[in-house]
This record gives structure tokens, sequence and C-alpha cells, in this order.
């Protein structure tokens, strides 16, 4: 259930914010750990906060359709397009930025990800302030994402001078980031919004290679990197046939699927690709409280919903995945 969010709170985050002081704030997608955009100095404090490395850039959170211009180029048709049926909405549109934008939110690239968040609480606080927030999501580098504020309190307590407390998140999955080349959408993390939402409007989107698998170097894109979204234990990914297989070889095996089987503990994550990604993070985070001395997940299909989910666990399983023969 959603909570109600006073005045008073989000006055008080902006008075952090108008500090230079990090704020915890939910959107629709993942909770947020945000600063002013700025200011170098304080984008800086998000990476300590976060343990984040130098070369994985942030996401600029606006407003409204109007900032773009403010803050980056649009450069053709299809980009406006884009923001024009997407946004505001779980998706981060890449551009090429403007000099206002520093150099440390894109890791010194030309290009920023932009995004207009379409929950309440995030639009209310950005509706309040003279400055767009950085924002990655909300959780230690590597680590699951942040969907409820119970998961991450501890992760952050000291780091932070506010967190607005907007209940469980609605998706669960960050947001799909997109970038125009030659002409051609083209998905660098697959989320909520996906291919084929993007082809119904567009009429193609191609798919990049490292949704799939490692990327090196500095990226354009959050979420690209080996290893992202793990927890502590050891995890390995699984196609249904070879859950028992695995199960056998350890005396403590948390199993996260939709059919449950016998183990030391299973966490039953849904029976559609829209629950499965509401869930599929606070379970890891729960399962990993077990000390179990492995979490095995099982796959979903690559189609629709099931490409973002699947490009999470791969990452959260450092690419341990097992497949059907």
């Amino acid at each position: 259930m959603t909570k109600i969010i006073t005045k008073e709170e989000i006055l008080l985050a902006k008075k952090a914010l108008d500090n230079g002081e990090l704020v915890i704030f939910p959107t629709e997608t993942v909770y947020g750990i945000g600063a002013n955009a700025l200011k170098e100095n304080v984008v800086d404090k998000i990476f300590k906060a976060k343990g984040r490395p130098s070369n994985n850039p942030l996401i600029v959170h606006l407003k409204n359709k109007d900032e773009i211009s403010k803050y980056a180029y649009i450069s053709n048709e299809i980009e406006q397009k884009l923001i024009d049926t997407f946004m505001p909405g779980p998706f981060t549109l890449i551009l090429q930025k403007k000099n206002i934008i520093p150099n440390n939110v894109t890791c010194n690239m030309d290009t920023v990800g932009i995004r207009i968040p379409i929950d309440e609480v995030a639009h209310h606080l950005l509706d309040i302030l003279d400055y767009p927030i950085a924002a990655p999501s909300a959780n230690l580098s590597s680590k699951p994402s942040g969907t409820r504020v119970s998961d991450i309190f501890d992760e952050f307590d000291g780091k932070v001078s506010y967190i607005i407390d907007g209940g469980e998140s609605r998706i669960g999955l960050e947001s799909t980031v997109c970038k125009v080349i030659d002409n051609v959408p083209t998905i660098l993390r697959p989320g909520f919004i996906t291919k084929e939402d993007i082809e119904e409007v567009i009429g193609k989107c191609n798919v990049s290679e490292y949704v799939l698998k490692e990327a090196h170097g500095n990226v354009e894109s959050p979420g690209m990197l080996y290893k992202h979204y793990s927890p502590n234990t050891k995890c390995f990914l699984c196609d249904k046939e070879k859950i028992n297989e695995i199960v056998k070889q350890y005396k403590k095996a948390i199993v996260i699927g939709n059919e449950e089987i016998s183990c030391y503990k299973f966490y039953h994550y849904g029976n559609d690709l829209v629950t499965i990604a509401h869930n599929i993070f606070k379970l890891l985070r729960e399962a990993d409280r077990d000390k179990a001395d492995v979490i095995i997940i099982q796959s979903v299909e690559y189609h629709g919903l099931g490409l973002a989910i699947m490009n999470r666990l791969i990452r959260t399983c450092e690419y341990n995945y097992i497949k059907r023969n």
C-alpha cells in the first residue's frame, strides 16, 4: 500500500538537498539516492556513499519535458518521439549533454541519461527544486537495488540526511535505458518499457550486445558492469530443469522460483513477469539474510519484460547460469 507523504516531509528533503546533502527518495522503479545534479562536489558524495565505481554514470532526474533542453540536446525526431511517448515514466534516454552537467555525473563522457519519474512523491520533490537530481538506485554498489526502505536503511544510516519512505516500489526494476544510434533506438539496459513497446512507436529497436554480457571501461548506462544486483550469498541462475541437480549439491540451498521443490527454503517470486520483476530484489535481500550456502534462482524467458529480469539476474549470479541441455 502506498504511504501518504506529507508536505512537511517533502520540504525537509528539499532542505537537505539545498544544503548539499544526500536524500533517499522513492520512484516508480526503485528507490534513488540523490543529490543536486549541478554541484560536482555534492555528486561526489553519491559515489562515496554507495562505494560506486567512477566509471558508472548517474541518471539525471527532471521535473518535466520542458527541462530537458536546459541540460541536454535533443538531436533528432526519434529522440523527440521517445520523449513524447515514454516520459514521464520508467524510461531513461541517453542524450548529448550540455556543459551545465558536471563531468562526474557522466563519468567524463559527453552523454547523459535523462529521466522524468512518474512517481507522485518524486514528482512533488522535483517540482519544488530549481535544479535536477542526480540519482542512482539506493543500494551499496553491486548489491540488489532498494525497493523498500527497510531493506536499505542500515546500508545508508549516517550517510544520508533524509529518507522519504514511500512504501514498496511499484515496478521493482530500474528504468529502461535507451540511446538512439544511427537513427535506431538501442536498449542499453532493459526495463519495464520493453523492446516491443518501443517498436510499436518507432518501428525498429535494437538491443545492445552488452545487455546479457559484460561491458568494459566507461559505460553510458548504469547496470552494465560485470557484477551487479548481488547479495553476499553465492547465486546460481538455473533453468527449471536443472534446479534439483544443483540443490542436491548443497546442505542449505535456497530456491527462488515459481514451482516449489524440496530444499532448505523456497521463495515464490510470482507466476508472471510483472510480479517477478516487482519481487525479485526484495526476495534476494530476504534470502541473503537466511545465511544459506547458495541461492538458486529460476530463469525466465527472454521475451518482453523477461529480458530485463534476465539482465539483472545474470549479473546477480556473476554469469553463473546453468542452462537446460
